[in-house]
Order: C-alpha cells, then structure tokens, then sequence
C-alpha cells in the first residue's frame, strides 16, 4: 500500500475567505509557516462576493475623524441587539480586540480601510449612532496579485455589471444618476471603458472593490509573508497526534495529501448556505432543506461543520436564527443553472413596495434584509409558501433597477422573456400576471401613495430611522424612502428566502478555539468565520457584523497559534508562498 504525500507546516488553514486569510496572514507576520487550502479553484469564498463591509465600534479610521465614543454606547447598543442583560465573554473581546485588529492591518500588511463614517447602524435606539462604527475595504489595483488575479472569485455575475463590481457610496450614486447628470454620466463611461478594457487586456476588471478588494488584499498581504495556497484541495478528514488536532488530510489532484500543522488547524469553510440535511434541521422555513436559497457560494456546503464534528467539536443549535436571512430572486442563466440575487438595495428606494399574494404589506421595505425576511416569515399563515413581490413603477425601475433587470438603459423585454421580470400596463394587469390579489393590491397602493405624497408611512414607519433614510434617495424629498407608485408600466420580481450566510456553527471560546461537549477547548483546533457560531447569537444588530468578527477572531486565531507553547517536530520545512499549488510535493 502507498502512503500519503505529505507536506509540513505550522499553521493550516481550512478555507480562504477573510476570515481564513486574516487568520493566515496573522500567524505568518508572527513568523509560522502558514499553508491555506481551498477546495475551490477559486480562492475568496463568500467574501470575495461581498460588500466588503466590518463592524467594528471603536475603530482607529473613526478616531482619526474625531469620533470619539467614550462612553458605553457600543456595549448598550449590542446588549439590546442581542437581547441580552450583559454581554458574553466573546462579545466583550470583540468589542475590545476589534480596533486592535484594523490597526494590525492598517499598519502592517496591505489591508487598507475606508471609513464609514456616514453609515449609520441598522437599527435607532439605545446606543445607536449615525457613523463611524462602520469599514470598508478601499479600491485594489489587481495588476498587484500578478497570477494569482486569475485564482481569485469574480464579483457574483448576476449583482454585477458584466463582472464590474460597483461600491457602495459616491460609486453607486454615479450609477444611479447616469441619466440624470452629465457629470455622473460620464463618470460611468469611464468606469466602463476601464473595465472593459481590462477585460480585454487582462481577461477581467483590474479595479476591485467591496468584499473582491477585501480578499485581494489580504490574499497580497499573505503572498508576502510566504503563505502557501493550494486550490481544488478540499480537507477529507483532521488528523490528530497526541490527543491534539495536528493536520488534515486533503484530496489534490487525485490523490491524498496528509499537510501536518505544528501548531494547529483553523477551519474557515463559510458555513452551511448549500447543506440541505442542516438547512432542514436548524431553519424551520426549510422543512426539506430544499425551501432555502443563499446567495453564498455553491461550494460552501458545512465541510469545517463536520470536520469539526468529527473531532468532537459542537454545532449550535439554539440561536435566534440559523442564517442571516435575505430576499433573493431566481435568475435562470443561460447554462441552465440558477443563479440566486439579493435584494439588499433597491428596496429602501422611492417608487417601491412589497406585498405578499394577498395584496398586502407586511413590513417596512426599508429594513434591513434580515428583519425583512423575518417579517415575511412572521406574515405568512401556515402551510403557504414564504413568497412576497417587489413591484415598482416605471420611473424607479429605470432608474435602479429591480433586482437582475437592470436599470435604463438596459430593455426590460430582455429580463421578461426569460421568465424573471413581470409588467403590467396597470396595477390589476400585473397583479394577474403574479397571483396577487388584484383588488387589495390596488387599494394598498392607493393608501400607499396617498401618505408616501407627504413623506409618511403610519402603517410601517418607513423612512423614520436613520438606516432607513440612508439606503433611500438622498436627492428626494420630504423622505428619502419614499414616492408614490404612480405612472405604468408597473414591475414586480418575486421574493424567496435566502441567506448571505450562516450563523449556527461550531461552538467557540474567545481565541475561537472549538469547544466539545463539555464546553473544553479541542487543543489544536480553531473555527473563524461562518464555521464558528455566531457571536451575536443568530441576531443581525449592523452591517458588517459577520466580516468584522470573522477578521477579529481571526486575527485572535492567528495570535493564539503564533504564541502557543505546542512543541515543534524536527522536520524538514517544505512549505513556500507564492508558488504554484502543484510544485514541490512530494512524489508518490
């Protein structure tokens, strides 16, 4: 029988989402041998499609502007988001380690932020503020990555514009206004000449941005400390040595490779959005575990959860909520497969409503996608499908959009065709179109834009908060949320549950090492991001509140292993950064 190929390092990380990538590029600055599997061909996970948003209170950018929180505001604002007298011990170290961690990144790696000193938290009340607990990740040149551009995941195609990602701010806003405004116009033209010549030169965009140009510059950031990164390797199994976790055993290019960490190994695999058999456990509006459609990657399927298992570890089950819910709409793309769009925009937007098949409202549009979902989830009677429409009229549609069907100039006979945009000449011709109840849709909408006139919405307060007044139109006035649907042609897309991602994970400490049953830390073994359960308890108290803990316990992750005691086999050292996944293994 032949024996494994076999590799040696320090540090193994499971995955290659920030999370992961901050665990990595922490625990090589502190001078370990890291090596970052990803059984991807494409490295990022679910990062590289996101906005690329950290919630961290207190964090150095915001001081730098003046903003200074001395008080216990962030504390008071997360006890009553989490619903919770006192906060945990994860919680607290959060709050605590979060700055250090930007300011790790900020000064010695390529890690650069933009503050969000206008993005104000999702919710008003005690604690809350309108800025400055927010980050972004700035703008990156990809020419940077050299070769590895083309290992890193593309902006999710159907959010994208023909694979241009498009920031949030002043870089919207241009998008937005292109029609409007010469200046923002040609600010576009000029966006789309550089990317499609970059498409042409390079093969794809060179300016990155959002979550792509988080994971860019860590993925830098880790290429210059050495890190080695393999691809198509996915982890079978964790092996252990001395009652310790000590490595895992990966499949590459066909064949078994045993990569045996001296100090430890961090799972970063983004959770479960595409495991059925836990979707049907942990989310009840997902009985068959089929009735749940994330927007994450497809390959994010629970593998740290069971490999984690398997090892003693515990997957939570007593959160909140299981997921970080969203409304998404199903885009049939030309392959035959279906891509799975969230709606986190547009629907704060004038000219906008949501109804469920009855013609009704059943929530604040504006909200965030999470309490969204949970409205919906709360409105609709037993048995009946968790389904909801998003309609506008012609003038918002073509001017943002409504989900895939993408704003003027781009036709909307293109997206109806296919199946995923409805259009009605009135309101009652697109209620029959849809299923909805023709006459309770009008007179909701009739009631609707009768307040919406004055700027007003008694039924659900949209427009009040200050979250709500910032995802709205800054330009429109009285209330930035809202407008009167009032001139056809009228559109709706239909809304299903989704997810960004996953809370429930494995059970985790405060350096994020897993826990077992009896609440002891597996020593060798260490969960980030969605594979550690989430610190907020299945609550989604602010944007950014899954990639701002996931680099913190991260960074803590990597500090932990770089300062642990664990004792260093004499082998001989075959791991090298920035060289191809195939080089330099053994031969079998």
């Amino acid at each position: 029988m032949s024996h494994p190929d076999a590799l040696h390092c320090d540090v193994l990380v499971i995955g290659s989402g920030a999370s992961g990538l901050a665990a990595a590029v922490t625990a090589a600055h502190h001078g370990l041998e890291v090596l970052v599997a990803e059984k991807e061909s494409l490295l990022g996970g679910t990062s590289a499609w996101s906005g690329g948003w950290l919630w961290i209170p207190r964090n150095p950018l915001a001081v730098a502007e003046g903003i200074i929180e001395d008080g216990d505001a962030p504390e008071r604002y997360l006890r009553a988001q989490v619903h919770a007298s006192e906060l945990d011990e994860r919680q607290r170290t959060f709050l605590t380690r979060g700055p250090e961690m930007v300011a790790f990144f900020q000064e010695h790696t390529a890690v650069r932020f933009y503050s969000g000193s206008r993005m104000p938290d999702m919710r008003d009340g005690d604690g809350a503020v309108t800025g400055g607990r927010s980050l972004c990740a700035q703008p990156f040149d990809g020419r940077l990555l050299g070769d590895w551009l083309h290992r890193l995941r593309p902006p999710l195609d159907i959010v994208s514009l023909a694979g241009m990602g498009i920031a949030g701010g002043a870089d919207m806003a241009n998008f937005f206004n292109a029609s409007r405004s010469p200046r923002a116009a040609w600010y576009v033209a000029g966006r789309l000449l550089r990317h499609f010549r970059d498409r042409l030169v390079h093969g794809r965009g060179l300016h990155l941005v959002n979550g792509n140009a988080l994971v860019a510059r860590l993925l830098r950031s880790a290429l210059d400390r050495n890190v080695r990164l393999l691809t198509d390797a996915p982890a079978r199994t964790l092996l252990e040595r001395d009652g310790r976790v000590s490595g895992a055993r990966l499949e590459l290019a066909g064949r078994t490779l045993e990569v045996h960490a001296r100090r430890g190994v961090v799972l970063a695999c983004g959770g479960f959005p595409h495991d059925p058999e836990r979707i049907a456990q942990l989310m009840p509006h997902a009985p068959s575990g089929r009735e749940h459609h994330s927007a994450a990657p497809p390959c994010n399927t629970g593998d740290g959860l069971r490999l984690g298992e398997r090892i003693g570890g515990r997957v939570t089950d007593d959160l909140a909520h299981a997921g970080a819910w969203a409304p998404v709409s199903l885009v049939p793309r030309r392959d035959g497969s279906t891509g799975h769009f969230p709606h986190l925009i547009e629907r704060a937007k004038p000219g906008f409503i949501a109804v469920r098949r009855d013609g009704r409202r059943f929530t604040n549009e504006a909200d965030c996608y999470h309490d969204f979902m949970n409205a919906l989830f709360a409105a609709t009677p037993s048995g009946e499908p968790h389904e909801a429409w998003l309609i506008c009229d012609h003038r918002a549609q073509r001017r943002y959009g409504i989900g895939w069907a993408k704003p003027f100039p781009f036709p909307t006979a293109w997206y109806e065709r296919r199946g995923y945009l409805r259009k009605g000449r009135t309101l009652a011709e697109l209620a029959a179109r849809c299923g909805i109840d023709a006459q309770q849709l009008q007179a909701t909408v009739a009631r609707f834009n009768r307040y919406a006139a004055q700027g007003e919405d008694p039924d659900f307060g949209r427009g009040r908060s200050a979250y709500n007044r910032a995802q709205g139109e800054p330009l429109h006035g009285p209330n930035p949320s809202l407008r009167p649907l009032e001139h056809g042609p009228f559109y709706a897309v239909k809304l299903i549950p989704g997810s960004l991602g996953t809370f429930a994970g494995l059970r985790t400490d405060a350096a994020a090492r897993v826990l077992d049953g009896s609440g002891r830390p597996i020593p060798g073994l260490f969960a980030v991001g969605n594979d550690m359960a989430s610190i907020m308890g299945g609550h989604y108290p602010s944007g950014g509140i899954t990639l701002g803990p996931g680099m913190t316990f991260g960074y803590l992750a990597g500090l932990a292993l770089a300062g642990s005691e664990a004792e260093q086999p004499a082998v001989d050292r075959q791991v090298r950064g920035g060289e191809a996944a195939e080089q330099d293994l053994p031969e079998g």
